[in-house]
């Protein structure tokens, strides 16, 4: 006899006595069709993120617009100069990226020196010229 319960529903019979019936998880088709395409679907996205740039990533940005990108892990020695109403030369090499030449006022964008870390930052105000490392990072946190 079953009892009442999660799996089983009381109902009255024909002779008039409680009658117990099963009701089982059995799952459908349309079931097991809709878990496949949930697993596909995340089998999808993972692969898609998992084809990205992986490591760290030195973005040039002049006026708020990307001008490039360059993965500091595979890049080889290269200048790259950004032109506006100053020039910038840049220098990526040994994994590091920084501006080597200025011809702004102050040159702090110089001073600054060779970045590699993601997270850091090099900026140069008067040529409104900016270079971000992103990516991942050696270094849990940092401090001041």
């Amino acid at each position: 006899m079953l009892t009442e319960g999660l799996f089983c529903k009381k109902r009255i019979g024909k002779r008039g006595k409680m009658e117990y019936k099963s009701t089982s998880l059995v799952p459908k088709k349309a079931d097991i069709l809709i878990i496949a395409m949930a697993v596909v679907m995340a089998v999808a996205v993972l692969a898609f993120f998992a084809q990205g740039e992986s490591g760290r990533v030195a973005v040039i940005l002049r006026d708020g617009v990307e001008i490039d990108r360059i993965n500091l892990d595979k890049a080889e020695k290269s200048e790259i100069t950004v032109e506006g109403d100053y020039t910038n030369t840049i220098l990526c090499e040994n994994g590091s990226i920084g501006v080597i030449h200025s011809d702004c006022p102050g040159g702090v964008c110089v001073q600054s020196g060779m970045i590699k870390d993601a997270g850091k930052s090099i900026v140069c105000l008067p040529n409104r010229m900016e270079i971000r490392i992103t990516g991942a990072s050696d270094i849990d946190v940092m401090v001041g």
